[in-house]
């Protein structure tokens, strides 16, 4: 009976140990937020100018 506590003491201690310790290994700071380099809004602007020369192109050349 008194090996079975010591284990059951022992295996308490482990286990507190462990829920302290990993969860500040865990516990990181948030990554930044992504900003934009630009490159996403010329993008948006290069497909916005594709689509008004294409409606050009078919204004002008008129249906089949």
């Amino acid at each position: 009976m008194e090996m079975s506590r010591r284990l059951q003491m022992i295996a308490t201690v482990i286990a507190a140990t462990l829920v302290l310790v990993i969860p500040s290994n865990a516990a990181q700071s948030p990554a930044p937020a992504p900003t934009s380099d630009g490159i996403a809004i010329d993008q948006g602007i290069a497909y916005l100018l594709m689509v008004v020369a294409l409606a050009l192109t078919y204004i002008i050349h008129g249906p089949p």
